[in-house]
């Protein structure tokens, strides 16, 4: 990593924010030995993290986000509209962390430290919907209802399990809907239980290795279920690049850079791990809009 002037680490500061102490202890003196100035910027409120960012100087070269996907998600729709935009390193230290994932980031806090000393700078697609920015994933259908039907005092137990668990109980009660997607190339017109537009190849930790998925190649991968039965969620979060060369049945499979997302009626949509919006909406690819730290090869 080239030693950068300044630099701002977000975390949550809330008080009773469990390890955050030892976190810091065990990331910040490391950091600190590569940037001249590192900005410790603790969160207190709800989109204290997108304000920060929104705000962010521009003297400002690296933002570390300390955090799991919602932090994330709050960073990049900070920095993902300003002109002169920071690199960006992630520190995972939520639940899922799926975007770190997809990214080849060590889960270990000490070891995603030494990444980003040791690592190497990468372009990286961000989708802009509507006037928000995702990293990961937009969905609707039955991901954003098994995210609506989350208990929170589960998830605090089980954590990414509580995911599973949700979208169980929610496969009883998911009915399909009529979908007409609209891209650059072709339109198809669907009955379905989830559309997903995919940047990233993970959700919930598991990984969906679509064929000719990149995040850096201007397309977004667009995954069509029209099958509520838990076989075929189950084919969803076990398939692998070989099986998925044709897409037959139950699911269809469609790349894209600019996207037209029609339904009837107004859905909640999941937008990187929580519900933000809603379909009908617009998407676009913005290609290598912003720079990661990766691990080196």
């Amino acid at each position: 990593m080239a030693q950068f002037n300044q630099a701002m680490l977000i975390y949550n500061g809330n008080a009773g924010q469990k390890n955050i102490e030892k976190i810091l202890a065990q990331t910040v003196p490391l950091l600190s030995l590569h940037i001249d100035e590192l900005i410790l910027k603790p969160t207190r409120q709800p989109e204290d993290a997108y304000h920060f960012c929104r705000t962010i100087d521009e003297t400002i070269e690296l933002l570390i986000i300390l955090g799991g996907d919602g932090t994330v998600h709050e960073c990049i729709n900070g920095i993902g509209g300003l002109t002169k935009r920071p690199a960006v390193a992630i520190l995972p230290g939520g639940t899922c962390n799926d975007f770190s994932r997809t990214l080849g980031i060590t889960q270990q806090i000490q070891k995603a430290a030494q990444m980003i000393v040791d690592g190497t700078e990468k372009k990286v697609d961000l989708i802009k919907a509507e006037d928000r920015y995702l990293l990961n994933f937009w969905g609707i259908g039955l991901i954003a209802e098994t995210s609506n039907n989350i208990n929170d005092k589960e998830k605090a137990v089980l954590g990414k399990i509580s995911y599973f668990t949700s979208a169980i109980r929610t496969l009883q009660q998911t009915e399909p809907f009529h979908v007409r997607i609209e891209t650059e190339k072709e339109n198809w017109e669907e009955e379905a239980v989830i559309v997903l537009v995919m940047n990233g190849q993970y959700i919930g930790t598991n990984k969906i290795d679509l064929p000719n998925a990149a995040i850096d190649d201007g397309k977004a991968e667009i995954l069509i279920c029209r099958n509520t039965s838990f076989s075929a969620l189950k084919e969803i979060f076990s398939m692998n690049r070989e099986e998925l060369e044709d897409f037959t049945g139950d699911l269809s499979l469609i790349q894209a850079s600019h996207i037209n997302i029609l339904t009837k009626t107004e859905m909640d949509a999941d937008t990187d791990g929580e519900v933000y919006m809603k379909a009908p909406s617009h998407l676009e690819v913005l290609k290598q809009h912003l720079t990661f730290i990766v691990p080196a090869e």
